[in-house]
């Protein structure tokens, strides 16, 4: 009688006590986005000489512009990255589809000293524009000369030229 009194005594316990919680999974951050060492998620420009051009990439759309050439803005549903190139495809409120291909590999405006981490090409209502390309911050950041990257986030700003 007593191990029967005893097992229902254990039993009686176990059934008030509290279970034990799994601790809450744990997710993991999502990736960064990042080609030739350029983060994606950041603004970015990419830019070009003869005829000379730019557009500029947000979070959902490429806005490009040209000298004698109107703005034109493309909505686009995020990039596309394939090993050493990103890719944004769009189309403008005329119809007309504007793709912007970003390759890791360095790039010469070719006017100027400066060096952009990323080769460009935009093609736009059939043109075919190259050029160069970086994060916004870094181009606007960057002297006359030298490579255009962003300054680490604990670097001293660099002094005006």
């Amino acid at each position: 009688m007593r191990l029967i009194l005893s097992a229902v005594a254990v039993l009686a316990l176990a059934a008030c006590s509290p279970e034990a919680e799994a601790p809450p999974p744990v997710e993991a951050p999502a990736p960064v986005l990042e080609l030739g060492g350029v983060p994606l998620d950041q603004p970015l420009r990419a830019l070009g000489t003869e005829p000379f051009w730019g557009v500029d990439v947000t979070a959902d759309a490429l806005v490009y512009s040209g000298v004698d050439r109107p703005e034109r803005r493309a909505t686009h549903d995020g990039v596309e990255l394939m090993g050493t190139v990103a890719s944004w495809r769009g189309t403008t409120s005329d119809g007309a589809p504007m793709d912007l291909i970003l390759m890791a590999t360095e790039c010469s405006d070719g006017m100027s000293d400066r060096t952009y981490p990323l080769t460009a090409r935009l093609e736009v209502g059939g043109e075919t524009l190259n050029g160069c390309a970086a994060t916004v911050s870094a181009i606007m950041s960057a002297g006359e000369s030298g490579l255009v990257v962003d300054a680490p986030a604990d670097a001293a700003p660099a002094p005006a030229s």
